[in-house]
């Protein structure tokens, strides 16, 4: 139940967004499903983050929606109980993650080495987060590290953009990119939902990018 594998395989990006207003929630989660991203990560950056969870979990069914920016295991219980479906850590400790793993849920911890990527498969999970996925080395770190660690699938995060993305997607061992375009700051502020949804939608159609590979 742990690893997160089937979570990587239900959009090609999935978005990493911060909700300053609870009052957003809501449509923004329908605003993606309307534009084809039927994933939501909602990072926990902000005092009512958990507040946002609750109302997507609760009014945004359709919508698979996990936690972000986890750091503590009282983050991580507290995320569960408000609805989160999977957990996302930026890094990761063996203390977090064992907390993590206890919790029954999709744990998608974020690695940047080598060493930490093998820590994470002593514990027995294979989908994991890559982040900073730009300063951290780009597709051409993934790529290298695929043939020694040929059974890790990976969700790189961090610098990815609607540019940048196919050259992660096009790697055998990536699932999909995280990425914050999708939301963009001034959209959720004016309620534009519309740009939301074209946003999704465009790239949600980075799945025929990744085919062409």
């Amino acid at each position: 139940m742990a690893d997160a594998t089937s979570v990587l395989h239900v959009s090609p990006v999935i978005p990493v967004v911060t909700i300053a207003d609870p009052q957003h929630a809501v449509p923004v989660a329908r605003a993606l499903i309307d534009g084809g991203v039927g994933v939501i990560e909602l990072t926990l950056r902000t005092d009512s983050a958990l507040t946002s969870l609750k109302l997507i979990a609760e009014e945004v069914p359709d919508i698979l929606v996990g936690a972000g920016t986890i750091l503590t295991p009282g983050q991580a219980e507290a995320a569960v109980a408000a609805g989160a479906q999977f957990l996302v850590s930026p890094g990761v400790t063996p203390f977090l993650l064992d907390h993590m793993l206890q919790l029954d849920i999709p744990v998608l911890p974020g690695v940047a080495t080598v060493g930490e990527v093998m820590t994470v498969l002593e514990r027995g999970l294979k989908a994991l987060k890559f982040f900073p996925a730009g300063p951290a080395g780009g597709p051409e770190y993934l790529a290298a590290i695929g043939a020694p660690l040929p059974d890790v699938l990976f969700c790189p995060t961090g610098g990815v953009s609607l540019e940048s993305a196919p050259g992660y997607l096009s790697l055998t061992n990536v699932a999909c990119v995280g990425g914050s375009w999708l939301t963009p700051r001034a959209a959720m502020e004016n309620n534009d939902w519309e740009k939301v949804t074209n946003l999704a939608r465009e790239a949600s159609g980075l799945t025929r990018t990744r085919l062409r590979h």
